[in-house]
């Protein structure tokens, strides 16, 4: 039996693999600060609380336990990572940090990208931090052995976390007949996984003897064109899709806070190659396409009212660029 701590396990992807290692039968800890979350723990598992950035509170929460693998889903900094690889040295056979695929080169300058692609991100600080969190971990293989896992998810989503720009704005906007804001010229390629599909492929690297010191991309081979995923999410709602392009630049200049994510990772075609992960974990696959995800979201949010929030500023914005647009 695996023993798996999960730091975090209540996230939109470490929500699917504390549910996934349920399913292989591993051992399974979560710890993080307890507070509430749309996806609670499951039953099964052991739950505990601190605050994952204080070497006093994990020691307090954990004393002198021992586990076969860590799997960090809450640090962004390398100094995080550096304090994990101080605490975790000689007390895990294995160290999962969870990166982001919007660390690999932007633009790219080729397709598929694989874990060789370099990284590079000049737009987006989060996609540095976690660079330098690589950057952290590597060293410590190389010098001391310390057996880290990298991994890189892209676009993972669950029932909660819609694609668009907007969120459940541009739901709100479809249905009322208004047009939604879509960068460049809709055709650009973005990779969606679905979390349980996500989660396959994470748990199955988890006490892997081979996985240690490595870097692997988990991501679906499913990548829709965004007007493909704006149609469809139009279709599970019920409404018509009044597409209006406009290019990312200008979207930024309107709404800076979109900015680094847009230039540093949607605006450009992301298309992964996963046949490493693949060779270690043959059983993941996609299995939910982005079709049947979408109907899944509109579907939960039907269902809880309360988390159909719409953004006033962000409505106007649009707004304003769909008058720029059409002028």
């Amino acid at each position: 039996m695996t023993r798996v701590l999960y730091i975090g396990g209540t996230g939109t992807i470490s929500s699917a693999c504390v549910a996934r290692s349920l399913e292989l039968g591993h051992e399974v800890t979560v710890l993080n600060r307890g507070h509430a979350s749309p996806r609670p723990v499951p039953g099964g598992v052991e739950q505990l609380t601190g605050d994952a950035g204080s070497a006093a509170s994990l020691t307090e929460a954990l004393g002198d336990r021992e586990f076969d693998a860590v799997a960090q889903f809450v640090a962004f900094s390398p100094e995080h990572v550096a304090a994990d690889v101080e605490f975790f040295a000689g007390r895990t056979g294995q160290y999962v940090f969870i990166s982001t695929a919007s660390a690999y080169q932007k633009p790219p300058s080729r397709l598929p990208v694989t874990e060789s692609t370099p990284l590079r991100n000049p737009f987006w600080q989060y996609s540095r931090d976690k660079i330098a969190g690589e950057d952290v971990l590597v060293h410590a293989y190389r010098e001391s052995g310390f057996p880290m896992t990298i991994v890189r998810p892209s676009h993972t989503y669950d029932r909660t976390r819609l694609p668009t720009l907007g969120g459940w704005t541009d739901i709100a906007r479809m249905r009322a007949g208004q047009p939604v804001i879509v960068h460049g010229d809709g055709t650009s390629l973005w990779t969606v996984t679905h979390n349980t599909d996500f989660a396959v492929g994470f748990a199955g690297l988890l006490g892997n003897p081979f996985a240690l010191g490595e870097a692997f991309t988990i991501t679906s081979d499913h990548a829709p064109t965004w007007n493909q995923i704006y149609e469809w999410l139009a279709d599970a709602a019920g409404a018509t899709c009044d597409i209006v392009h406009v290019a990312s630049d200008r979207i930024t200049a309107e709404l800076p806070d979109l900015g680094p994510g847009l230039l540093g990772d949607k605006a450009h075609s992301m298309v992964f190659d996963t046949s490493k992960l693949r060779s270690l974990v043959p059983e993941f696959r996609t299995s939910i396409p982005y079709w049947q995800g979408a109907r899944e979201q509109i579907a939960w949010f039907d269902a809880h009212p309360d988390r159909q929030a719409t953004d006033a500023a962000l409505d106007a914005a649009f707004d304003r660029l769909v008058a720029s647009a059409r002028a």
